[in-house]
């Protein structure tokens, strides 16, 4: 094949987003209000817009992309799928290599894509003010970028470590005209609270939702908006799924493999949701292998314990079903500052525990020498968070270098790394660190969160079955 970059036209964007939860292999867990121990949303219907609540547990397969929305998403969408030949070439493999580029997108990364969508229903119901936490700052500059298109002011917690590591994405929140404090910040009790007890906290994300979250709760005029995680953010992702199979149709080609990094979910998700549709309605002309990959740092699923656990630090979010390291994990600095959440998706989790999804996790310094070697055959300069998947593809390519298959290879570079230089820097001058996050914290955090909730055991079996 010669073409390298496959192109849709404008009008080619996809006008619904794909919703897979009438298509999982079981349903859901519900969430769980932990002060009746019963099913429920606790808080989210009053930091939410009525339209978010109703897409988070719709049932309807295909949910339409509205207009206003579409007309944003056409200043960068759609993406192209660049088929990756160089690398091919470097790794002397029969494999076809394929990554849809976020990177095109106005901040860089794949954020937008709900990002718009939540700061356009906010606007619709009358909210004023948006706040959220950011990590690495993707999902933070997003929002700001959302919200000065449909004229919201927004609040950006960003985590400590990253506010530091990654002062260019602050000034591009800034710039877009957010309010930007380092998470725990002096804003809130949930934050003065942490900086009481641990002044030189550096920070996690679950800290930042905390704050967020209850800025939203104490304002009347400010709602809440969320990065991933949550299924309807996660389903605004789809248009890149649903772009991509579009592409790999225009070139006769469909993946064998569909490849991912995930934090919370939402960049891999709206990856592959789209093609586990063909797999689920006998639609996909061959088997497909869906494949995530997290750090080794924050190892969420392959360390984790699949069990029910709060989403935030202070513990004012619901009970949510799914992997989690514990809700008071702190993360190492790690420079993948948008992959160090200490849960996932609870699809993303759903999947992974009936064996739909598989998930493995690599260390950072064999993550950047995959992305270095990206860069010197694709010529982009990955995020550090799509440097992960990028590790894995070299390594399934390898597979089949030493089988002989020529598998189809399809993988998201969800953002660029521009911004994202001091991680290179560390890692070119040998400062990075192959860091692995002990297994006996994960058994701390979990007696720990069973002791909190000593009838946590009870609702686990009784919902998720585990």
């Amino acid at each position: 094949m010669a073409l390298k970059k496959i192109m849709l036209e404008e009008e080619e964007v996809p006008k619904k987003w794909y919703n897979i939860l009438p298509d999982l292999p079981r349903p859901l867990p519900p969430f769980i209000d932990p002060q009746t121990r019963e099913p429920g949303g606790g808080i989210a219907p009053k930091i939410f817009p009525k339209e978010i609540l109703i897409q988070e547990f719709s049932q309807n397969r295909w949910i339409d992309i509205p207009e206003e929305v579409l007309e944003v998403y056409k200043i960068w969408r759609p993406t192209p799928l660049i088929r990756a030949i160089r690398l091919e070439k470097a790794l002397r493999t029969p494999a076809r290599i394929y990554y849809k580029y976020e990177g095109v997108s106005p901040t860089g990364s794949h954020k937008p894509n709900t990002a718009v969508a939540q700061a356009y229903y906010n606007m619709k119901e009358g909210i004023a003010r948006l706040a959220t936490e950011t990590g690495a700052g993707q999902w933070g500059s997003a929002l700001a970028f959302g919200c000065m298109v449909f004229g919201l002011k927004s609040t950006i917690y960003m985590v400590k470590v990253s506010y530091n590591q990654k002062p260019y994405r602050r000034i591009m929140m800034e710039c877009f005209g957010a309010n930007v404090y380092p998470s725990p910040s002096d804003k809130t009790e949930a934050g003065r609270k942490i900086l009481k007890e641990d002044p030189e906290n550096p920070g996690s994300l679950g800290i930042a939702i905390s704050e967020a979250v209850e800025d939203a709760l104490v304002n009347e005029d400010t709602n809440y908006a969320i990065g991933s995680v949550f299924n309807h953010v996660l389903m605004h992702q789809t248009v890149v799924g649903l772009e991509a199979k579009k592409q790999m149709e225009m070139v006769e080609d469909y993946p064998d493999i569909v490849i991912g990094c995930i934090g919370g979910g939402s960049s891999f998700s709206g990856l592959f949701w789209p093609f586990y549709y063909d797999k689920v309605s006998k639609k996909a002309p061959k088997e497909l292998e869906i494949l995530a990959v997290e750090p080794t740092a924050c190892p969420s699923i392959t360390k984790g314990e699949y069990t029910y656990d709060h989403g935030d630090t202070a513990r004012i979010t619901p009970l949510v079903p799914m992997y989690t390291l514990g809700h008071d994990f702190i993360p190492p600095p790690i420079h993948a500052g948008g992959l160090r959440y200490h849960g996932k998706a609870p699809t993303l989790c759903l999947l992974n525990y009936t064996g739909d999804v598989k998930t493995v996790a690599y260390n950072q310094v064999e993550v950047f020498e995959a992305a270095r070697l990206f860069i010197q055959t694709e010529g982009i300069i990955p995020a550090p968070e799509p440097a992960h998947a990028i590790k894995a593809v070299i390594d399934e390519a390898l597979k089949c270098k030493e089988s002989g298959e020529d598998k189809v290879i399809l993988f998201n570079l969800c953002g660029h790394g521009y911004f994202d230089m001091q991680a290179y820097s560390d890692f070119l001058s040998g400062k990075l660190l192959p860091y692995e996050y002990p297994a006996e914290k994960v058994k701390e955090a979990m007696e720990k969160l069973k002791k909190l909730y000593p009838w946590l055991e009870e609702v686990k079996r009784k919902y998720i079955g585990a």
